[in-house]
């Protein structure tokens, strides 16, 4: 790998105007492209303390041997070059937007004189107008299946349809009324289009009138007493819903729009995108890809360069359709230049922006569910792998230098807010899966920061440890000298005592004692890990280290993580270790982590909201669970509640005038033990 000093520009001979960029590695081959509105201030950044980057910007500096540039005039032209040179290069290092298949739409070729209804994939092609696209090849065919009936157009190739009409007699379809077989003249080349017309308007949305048409047109044939006629157009009706149902409307005016959704992590992300014609879903795609390296000199989120590099790469495909509209969680610095472009590659106005309220609101809700939801399942797979989770482990245990295989991971967090209700968690991943029954979570007793919370639980946890460890070797001791003695005087009883004193000491595969009581009930921490995660970095460690010295604890390996880079602190070491972004190894690690943060906030949530309701609602007389919830649901706070006169809360079920006179009371009497608290900007006491 080429030291990054070893191409960099001269100082001052990079231009500061905007432009777009790129690195080659060794043989030439560009392996990122990217834009910047100074060419200066971005490659300079590339080039600054390399433990600073990202993991990915990182290896990417590390694998390229050199990098040139191109300068343009507007922030749209550079938009429009990162573009093409994106498709033209395929970066490695870029973000693909893409899966291994092509998505299928429902096509129908207006170009030919008998127009055919089809599964079409790949580049869209003039004279032919495309519905979707669809996730599924059959949930097109189911569709088609439903509407044929209604719309009997034709379905069949070119060669099926010429054979058909050289020997006088259609397909199968024609025969069971799915077809209306144009190809014998059944019905003129006039009357099939006009059949496919209506397909193509039922399938933009105009439903209401097809439905109507079709009832009046049912209602007429029962009134002449053609009730075979009917049935037909009673069958028809039942189709269209059932095609309507499995296409609800989800945006009332009828709007064109795609709609994008991110799920992320520091290592990946999972994109969601739902397509929206005509007021309904026609088709939902979605993807996993590398998180991405964000620079802290360009000013933008990770969302906003996912939602940038999704516009510039997901509409730049062959099969792509741009909608009207493209709605997105958070918008890019340059998001006008974006529709610009956007614009510009549609020939007609596109407009790129965050649904604020109502039906575009909740469908994007309902996107970042399924996002976050397609990134659960995804996460799940990984870890549920066995191949995977062997392969983190030998990772683990060769990164870290350990003389066995992590098989038992604790991870250590800490949750607070400014220093309240301070709680710990504990989690246990054994042979690289969750074992919850194993996780504990810890009530802070002493005050500080978090290196002396982080402290504070490490020593309470190896304590119980020692503690068990010695209990459990002292009963042992004792079984054996009782078995020893009973031996001794009655030889009779000695296999009964042996028999004791040896389901005393039963040890693991490993020689640590079983983590049974005497009663034979579990204990909660007899069982050492052979890996210790702590959620920081150097500081957390340093003290974790401290309290192992202090207890005698030499055979457990620690190490941090810190969140920013995902870096490996290990004790006394000046630098982290890095492991490979895509290592399962680091997954592992980061896996445990967020564990043992989520069971933290849920744990502090818990106690937080206790803390808030129960304190001052507690000690009134005759105030039981249902009427503080049925209080606290009226007025939705404690600070509300505090306003309200007697009367007031009086007129809350359940709560007659002695009782909120009671709790105006109490509520008083604990507002003036309390100490007040201070804006700190301005001075002004909060009450």
């Amino acid at each position: 790998m080429a030291d990054p000093s070893s191409y960099r520009p001269a100082t001052g001979t990079i231009p500061v105007e905007p432009g777009v960029y790129k690195f080659r590695d060794a043989g030439g081959r560009v392996i990122y492209v990217g834009k910047a509105k100074s060419l200066r201030s971005r490659l300079n950044s590339y080039f600054a303390d390399p433990s600073a980057l990202h993991p990915r910007t990182r290896q990417m500096v590390y694998s390229a041997a050199s990098v040139e540039w191109t300068i343009v005039n507007t922030e749209v032209e550079a938009l429009q070059l990162e573009f093409n040179w994106i498709k033209e290069f395929d970066p490695r290092f870029n973000v693909r937007y893409r899966d291994d298949k092509s998505y299928p739409s429902l096509a129908v070729t207006l170009n030919e004189e008998y127009p055919r209804l089809q599964v079409m994939r790949g580049p869209k092609k003039p004279g032919v107008r495309y519905f979707g696209p669809y996730a599924h090849a059959w949930a097109i065919r189911e569709t088609l299946d439903l509407l044929l009936r209604v719309f009997p157009a034709r379905t069949c190739s070119n060669g099926v349809f010429k054979r058909a009409g050289q020997i006088g007699r259609p397909c199968l379809l024609g025969y069971i009324g799915k077809c209306s077989a144009p190809c014998v003249g059944r019905v003129s080349a006039d009357e099939h289009r006009q059949i496919v017309d209506d397909f193509c308007d039922f399938m933009a949305g105009k439903t209401d009138a097809m439905i109507r048409r079709l009832e009046k047109e049912m209602a007429v044939a029962s009134a002449d007493l053609e009730f075979e006629r009917a049935a037909r157009l009673r069958d028809d009706l039942g189709a269209l819903r059932r095609s309507m149902e499995k296409q609800a409307v989800v945006l009332r005016d009828g709007a064109d729009a795609d709609v994008v959704a991110f799920a992320t992590d520091e290592l990946s992300a999972a994109v969601q995108v739902f397509h929206v014609r005509e007021g309904r879903v026609r088709g939902q795609r979605g993807w996993v890809v590398d998180s991405v390296a964000v620079d802290p000199d360009a000013g933008q989120s990770e969302i906003k360069e996912l939602v940038e590099q999704f516009v510039l790469q997901f509409y730049g495909q062959d099969d792509s359709v741009i909608p009207r509209e493209v709605l997105v969680p958070e918008l890019p610095d340059d998001h006008e230049a974006l529709a610009e472009l956007l614009t510009e590659i549609r020939g007609s106005r596109v407009s790129l922006r965050i649904p604020q309220r109502g039906d575009k609101r909740s469908l994007m809700q309902t996107v970042q569910r399924n996002a976050e939801q397609a990134f659960l399942q995804y996460k799940l797979r990984r870890a549920s792998d066995l191949t995977a989770r062997s392969q983190a482990l030998a990772e683990l245990q060769e990164a870290l230098d350990m003389p066995d295989a992590p098989l038992r991971i604790e991870c250590f967090d800490i949750s607070h807010v400014q220093g309240t209700n301070v709680v710990a968690s504990m989690v246990v991943f054994e042979d690289g899966l969750a074992r919850k029954s194993e996780y504990r979570r810890f009530a802070m007793r002493e005050s500080g920061g978090d290196t002396d919370w982080i402290a504070e639980v490490i020593r309470r946890r190896f304590a119980r440890y020692l503690a068990e460890t010695a209990e459990t070797a002292g009963t042992a001791a004792a079984a054996d000298t009782a078995a020893a003695a009973d031996t001794a005087a009655v030889a009779g009883t000695a296999e009964i005592a042996g028999t004791a004193g040896t389901a005393a000491t039963t040890a693991t595969d490993d020689g640590r004692p079983a983590p049974l009581t005497a009663e034979g009930r579990p204990r909660k921490f007899a069982y050492p890990p052979n890996l210790v995660v702590v959620d920081g970095g150097a500081p957390q460690v340093a003290a974790a280290q401290a309290v192992l010295a202090e207890l005698g604890v030499t055979d457990v390996t620690l190490v941090g993580l810190a969140k920013r880079l995902e870096e490996v602190w290990l004790p006394d070491e000046d630098h982290p270790l890095i492991l490979p972004r895509a290592s399962e190894a680091l997954y592992l690690l980061q896996r445990v982590r967020d564990e043992a943060h989520r069971f933290a906030i849920t744990f502090h949530r818990q106690k937080r909201s206790k803390s808030m309701t129960s304190s001052e609602l507690l000690g009134i007389a005759g105030l039981g669970p249902a009427r503080r919830k049925a209080l606290l649901a009226r007025f939705g706070s404690l600070r509300k509640l505090r306003a309200a006169t007697a009367d007031e809360i009086a007129q809350v079920p359940g709560v007659g005038p002695e009782l909120a006179q009671r709790v105006v009371e109490a509520l008083a009497a604990g507002a003036a033990d309390r100490e007040p608290a201070v804006n700190m900007a301005t001075g002004e006491v909060i009450g």
